[in-house]
């Protein structure tokens, strides 16, 4: 199979999706990876290791989707690209589809193969695509979070680690999944009063003894999110539903309990976020401020981190990928059911149930 790999045009998106290593596995297994130039520059891999490993190089998107059975990216296609895929082919990639009804629609009318790396979902529920980038995301969230504190970023001006005779910042995190008790450890680790809120009791109680005493921990209900945002120096919202739009957990309205120069980072951006007031963002201007708060909702938060992220991402994407070139997505999917729910969209038709009731669509299971 012919594997492609273009560069990614999303504003300030740095990562590529391969290494030289997962194209010398392809290279090795008898496929033939094509590369668009500079591809890899942004997460510090220079044209010559692709080229090493047996890539080949060409010099335009264009003439990757040309040749490509199979595209490999990062984030969704955007305006140019979407008119160089063209029916059967495959692409895999994170497509985030549930707020996006237009690029579906586009997606839709290429008749193309879309794997989303985020609904690759396993037996047990675990998101083994999605994973990497979430535990990069959560821990950038305090990162980022920490830095707009800061006076002269618009923030506060509150330190999270606190010094001795003053007390450390106070951040509240809702949701307990991958970004959400990633983001827990950064701040915890900082020394920041840490808050978690979940509906899942019984996670609850595996992150309380986890922690030994250095994480509160919330049942997620109104009166205790209104509570926290009081308290909150920084919140972090992380709800995630696989393939479906993130809950509006948080009002407008509810902005008015927070402490002005509060920030806000909404991780769940990409699913639409979970606040009323969220609008994604790029990490060029990545903060805007309603009412006092700052809201960080930079869609491609990982983007920032290229070095980190890239060699994550290919860690997780390479065995999907090798397993769809050896033998098709079909066969592969027929085989593997955890690449059969990461299909979104199939031959012109809609096969993902999620992004089909966030957008309230009829959708058609593809029976492979």
């Amino acid at each position: 199979m012919i594997i492609g790999v273009p560069k990614e045009i999303k504003e300030k998106e740095f990562r590529v999706a391969i290494v030289p290593a997962g194209v010398k596995a392809l290279t090795e297994a008898g496929h033939t990876v094509v590369v668009e130039q500079h591809a890899g520059e942004g997460s510090g891999i220079a044209d010559a290791e692709y080229k090493q490993t047996g890539a080949t190089l060409v010099s335009s998107s264009r003439d990757v989707y040309g040749q490509a059975e199979l595209v490999m990216k990062v984030k969704e296609p955007l305006g140019p690209e979407l008119p160089l895929l063209r029916a059967g082919q495959i692409l895999f990639t994170y497509l985030h589809l549930a707020p996006a009804p237009e690029l579906t629609d586009s997606l839709i009318k290429s008749k193309v193969r879309a794997v989303a790396y985020e609904t690759v979902q396993l037996d047990n529920g675990f998101l083994p695509l999605l994973s990497p980038m979430s535990q990069v995301a959560g821990r950038m969230a305090i990162q980022e979070g920490a830095r707009f504190l800061e006076k002269e970023a618009g923030g506060r001006g509150v330190l999270l680690a606190g010094v001795p005779g003053v007390p450390p910042g106070h951040v509240t995190i809702l949701g307990t999944g991958t970004v959400a008790t990633n983001a827990a450890q950064m701040a915890i680790g900082l020394g920041a009063h840490t808050t978690i809120l979940g509906r899942n009791l019984r996670r609850l109680a595996e992150l309380d003894a986890l922690h030994q005493g250095r994480l509160t921990t919330l049942a997620l209900n109104q009166h205790n999110i209104e509570e926290e945002l009081r308290q909150a120096d920084l919140l972090v919202t992380a709800i995630y539903i696989p393939g479906g739009r993130a809950p509006k957990i948080v009002s407008r309205a509810m902005l008015s309990l927070m402490k002005k120069g509060s920030v806000i980072v909404d991780v769940a951006i990409d699913q639409g976020g979970c606040l009323e007031t969220s609008r994604p963002t790029y990490h060029s201007a990545p903060v805007f401020e309603v009412d006092g708060i700052l809201h960080y909702c930079v869609a491609n938060m990982p983007g920032a981190v290229p070095w980190t992220s890239t060699r994550a991402l290919t860690n997780a994407t390479l065995p999907y990928c090798l397993a769809m070139a050896h033998k098709g997505l079909e066969a592969a999917a027929r085989e593997d059911r955890a690449l059969y729910r990461g299909i979104n969209i199939f031959d012109g038709r809609l096969v993902s149930q999620q992004v089909a009731q966030s957008q309230q669509r009829v959708w058609q299971e593809h029976n492979l």
